[in-house]
Formats: C-alpha cells, structure tokens, sequence
C-alpha cells in the first residue's frame, strides 16, 4: 500500500461515500455467507457440527476475499501499471465507510431537526438492527450516536489499520470478517454454534482497532470543542463495561466526549434486550448531540487517516 493509493482512496470515501450503484466487495461477500448457510443449514444439526461448519464457511469466506484481492491485484499489474494502480485505489476505496456512515447519520439527524420522526426511524433502520419503529426522539437519537461511535472501528480506523499493514488484501479479509459476524454472528438460534466462529474472528480483528477508535475519539474531542476529559473518563470506566469485548470502548468514549448517557433498552424483532449503560451520569441524547457526534466521527477518521498515512510512509522506508 503506498500512500498515494491510501490518500487517493480516503479521498474518494469522502466524496463519493458508498455509491449503490457501485459493484461493492461486500455484497460479493454477502452472497458467498448466504450460499455457505444455505448448503450448511445450521440448526438443523449437532451444536457440534454447526461449530464445525460456521468455523468451515467462515474461513472460506475470508480467505475467498483475501485471495480474490489477491488475484485481482496480479491480473491488473499484468495490464498496466495504471490498471494496477487504479484497481487498488478502487478496492481501498471500498474498504472504508467515512462518508457513507456520515451521509446516512446526517439523513436521520436532519429528519428530527424538522420534527418528521417517522422519517427519521425509517432512515436509523437503515444504519441499525434495532427496531425503530416505536422509538422517540431521544431513543432515535441515541441510535445515531452508538452507531457512528461503534462504526468508527469497523467502518474506519479498523480498514485503516489493515490497509496500512497489510494493504487491500488484508482490508478485504477484515471485510469479510465484519460481514461474517453482522449476518451469522448472533446467539440467537439458528445461529447460536454455527456463527460463534465468526463473532470470535470478529472480536479479535477488532481488539487493538476497538481500543485506538477510543483513542481517536478522545483526541477528537480536542479538536471539536467537546469533553477530552469526559472522554477519557468514561472511557476507562464504561469500556468494559458491555456485553462486546470491542463495541464498549468508542461508544463509551463518545458518550463521554458529549456528555451523554448511552445503552438501555434495545428491542429486536420485538424483545426487549437490555444493554449496558455508558456515562450513567450524563444526559438524554438529543438530535443536536447526535450532530456533534458526527463531528468528532469526522475528526476522529481525519485523525486515523493521519496516523496511517504516517504509518504507511514508516513501513515503506
């Protein structure tokens, strides 16, 4: 990965987002999941062979995309080198989420703003699991918030991190990783064993990216005129305290950065499920907090690209 190739594909993120039209890895990705379910069948079997089996598809699946990144990679090399370097800006490119993630959050926040809450629970149901339909301003609001806090790991520092490492490949495998996890990665049945492989690829791939997402929102904080200290406080004492080893840790540093009061009751598919509280002490989240989110989401993923262009050049020499 060079740090034109990674200046060239943070740029087109934050112009261009995640375009629908585009032919997007990830769906690629999606399919290759739903076939390995659909020839698996999990819960139909053992709780052993379905360990086996989600453990078998997971790994396929993600060495499928790491190798088809791969391959794509040499083909364009044997072109031209401008083949090559436009299939790798290209593949980068779908790699990170700043200005899709910003895009969607923005739809929502402006929805309340005007007072359409139907339209803004209809927008949050396209970024969260949740169910919105039901949910009041506040509860809206707060969805916003845990979602661009926790998909500034996945959706940004994580891509990132692999990127600078590991190049396109390596951000392609993570890909691979997260789409594992967000469509097999539940306890609930029929996926309880047979998802269980991805959920833990999914915690290790997001250990060291969950904890310096924390970081760069902390340092954000600095930069948009928000709580550093909060920030950091809340953090180190709310991080660990949810039920994902990873998610905790920027959705606590946000709620502390904005003096918010994060977690509570979430349903899906209509039950109730009660998740951890972050910043106890803080206050209802509100359409103007959840607009002050995305600006330290966009400091943050400044901050992270900084951090890995400078990591690129380090590796390069």
């Amino acid at each position: 990965m060079s740090v034109l190739v990674l200046g060239c594909a943070y740029a087109m993120d934050l112009i261009a987002g995640d375009p629908e039209w585009f032919p997007h890895p990830v769906r690629a990705m999606g399919r290759l999941v739903a076939i390995g379910e659909s020839v698996a069948r999990p819960g139909r079997h053992s709780a052993l062979r379905d360990l086996l089996q989600g453990a078998v598809v997971s790994a396929i699946v993600v060495m499928a995309s790491a190798m088809a990144a791969v391959a794509a990679l040499r083909v364009a090399r044997l072109l031209h080198p401008a083949a090559a370097w436009a299939t790798e800006t290209l593949l980068a490119w779908t790699a990170l989420a700043t200005g899709s993630l910003i895009a969607e959050a923005t739809r929502v926040i402006g929805a309340l703003e005007i007072g359409d809450l139907p339209s803004a629970r209809a927008r949050l149901a396209r970024i969260v699991g949740r169910d919105t339909a039901s949910l009041g301003e506040s509860e809206v609001a707060r969805g916003v918030i845990e979602t661009v806090a926790e998909s500034t790991c996945d959706g940004i520092v994580a891509p990132l991190c692999y990127l600078a490492v590991g190049g396109v490949p390596a951000a392609l495998a993570y890909k691979a990783v997260n789409t594992l996890d967000s469509m097999i990665g539940h306890r609930e049945p029929p996926y309880t064993y047979f998802g269980r492989a991805a959920a833990r690829l999914d915690d290790v791939a997001n250990f060291i990216p969950a904890r310096l997402s924390a970081l760069a929102i902390t340092t954000a904080a600095a930069l948009t005129r928000q709580s550093v200290r909060g920030a950091w406080r809340i953090w180190r004492r709310d991080g660990a305290n949810h039920d994902s080893p990873n998610a905790g840790h920027p959705e606590a540093a946000m709620a502390g950065s904005l003096g918010v009061r994060l977690g509570g009751v979430n349903e899906y598919d209509g039950r109730p499920v009660q998740k951890p509280v972050l910043g106890l002490e803080g206050t209802a989240p509100t359409a103007a907090a959840a607009r002050r989110a995305c600006r330290v989401v966009c400091a943050a993923s400044l901050v992270s690209f900084a951090a890995a262009m400078l990591l690129t050049l380090l590796w390069q020499r």
